[in-house]
């Protein structure tokens, strides 16, 4: 089969649901006509007042594009996923993707210490998806933006947002004041499981304004990269131990862009805790391990590739073939390609289940 021939029929053959494309704003003002005259005087006289004073910087450098793809810089001018058409022409329609699920992660809330603005700004990056790109693009679906420091406003916004289908979850910063099990927070639980919708985490810059480390500052970007793994085990740690899933039986939680092949030997240790010192966390009734395979999810991206193949088999067997949901991470320098991602030999069931089906029932698409 020629080249040509190949590539019509591998689009052909793949149907996915990418969990993870990030949309950006086309210069600082794309938010303005979705903010109240109050607020646009208030970001044109103060402007933004955030939890990490290098927000909107790069903490560390990447490399050229700045953790963008290089070709993904559209041809009309701005930034990697600021131009529909283009990520229509790049990604949505050569790579197959039937829905696309938006993490919107520029300047949604998250990180804004003033609360009141923090919420203004969530309405508008939420109503901006929904302008912009899932109106004029039936493939997408948006990701409601929170500001998590606020439980009051983020709840309000779920609730104005979840009525509309074409938000399909929940977008949290896991990088937080506090960690995520935390009660404080737990409002924001009792919202999405009442709207019967996921919460997505995706590593977000330092939105808490804490060192990305357990020891600072790391001193390499890849370092940096690194700490979106560990920094979730802490995430997955809190929300088991504190009690999120026995208070909230019907949570589901997405983890975004932090690989998946960590969570076994974590589950193993954490169970092996809860064994030996289970009379401190008398309101966890079962062993962790129970809750991470009932209440989470993980997006594929950026999958680890062990230098056995049937490492990796191992580790989704343990997981679960239904708890994993393919991500691209779209545009960024990382991107996983849904035609080479995975290089060990799925079954037919195995890659439906990945690349779409297991994200269709997450997401209740």
């Amino acid at each position: 089969m020629n080249a040509p021939v190949m590539e019509k029929t591998l689009r052909q053959h793949l149907s996915i649901v990418d969990c993870d494309i990030h949309p950006d704003h086309k210069s600082p003002a794309t938010l303005v006509p979705y903010l109240a005259e109050r607020w646009r005087e208030h970001a044109k006289t103060f402007g933004a007042h955030t939890r990490q004073g290098m927000t909107g910087q790069l903490t560390h450098p990447r490399m050229m594009a700045a953790g963008r793809r290089a070709d993904a810089f559209p041809p009309g001018g701005g930034q990697p996923g600021s131009d529909l058409e283009f990520m229509k022409q790049q990604h949505l329609d050569p790579n197959g993707v039937e829905i696309g699920m938006l993490v919107a992660l520029a300047r949604g809330g998250m990180e804004e210490q003033n609360q009141d603005f923090a919420a203004a700004l969530s309405r508008a990056v939420n109503t901006w998806q929904l302008e912009e790109w899932v109106k004029p693009e039936p493939r997408l679906r948006a990701g409601i933006v929170v500001p998590q420091e606020d439980p009051i406003s983020a709840v309000a916004e779920i609730e104005r947002c979840a009525p509309d289908s074409r938000y399909r979850q929940i977008i949290i910063s896991p990088r937080t004041s506090e960690p995520l099990g935390r009660r404080r927070y737990w409002p924001i639980y009792a919202a999405a499981e009442a709207a019967g919708l996921p919460i997505g985490l995706h590593p977000a810059g330092a939105s808490g304004g804490y060192p990305s480390t357990g020891s600072g500052w790391p001193t390499y970007y890849m370092q940096e990269h690194y700490s979106f793994e560990t920094g979730m085990q802490s995430v997955l740690a809190s929300m088991i131990f504190e009690g999120v899933f026995e208070r909230f039986p019907k949570l589901k939680v997405c983890f975004i862009e932090c690989g998946f092949t960590w969570v076994p030997g974590l589950t193993w240790r954490m169970d092996k805790h809860w064994e030996r010192m289970r009379k401190e966390v008398p309101h966890l009734k079962r062993p962790p391990s129970e809750y991470v395979k009932q209440h989470l999810w993980f997006a594929t991206q950026p999958i680890e590739e062990p230098e056995h193949p049937h490492h990796l088999m191992d580790m989704i067997e343990w997981i679960g073939w239904d708890k994993l949901v393919f991500s691209t991470d779209y545009p960024h320098w990382d991107f996983d390609d849904p035609r080479y991602t995975f290089k060990i030999n799925l079954n037919e069931k195995q890659r439906a289940m990945i690349f779409r089906d297991n994200a269709k029932a997450l997401y209740q698409l």
